[in-house]
């Protein structure tokens, strides 16, 4: 995959992202169902989709925050 391609599905995204998608081996369209699971997981289950293959699975692993990034602050405890 390009750079141009890696950008074309996720938009502008920092460069060590961009390496480290491209060095998982993985193909354009890869990288577009990792994107669709990242952004409707339930959706995609119900609908009766086969979980993700490995590439797929790393490339999500790549885009998600991490848990603790995910969650906003609450400030109070």
């Amino acid at each position: 995959m390009t750079r141009n391609e890696i950008i074309s599905v996720l938009g502008p995204v920092d460069e060590a992202v961009i390496a480290d998608v491209a060095l998982t081996g993985a193909s354009l369209e890869e990288l577009r169902e990792a994107f669709a699971w990242i952004g409707a997981d339930e959706a995609l289950m119900n609908e009766g989709r086969a979980m993700p293959g490995a590439r797929v699975a790393r490339l999500i692993e790549i885009l998600e925050p991490p848990e603790d990034e995910a969650e906003a602050p609450s400030g109070t405890e």
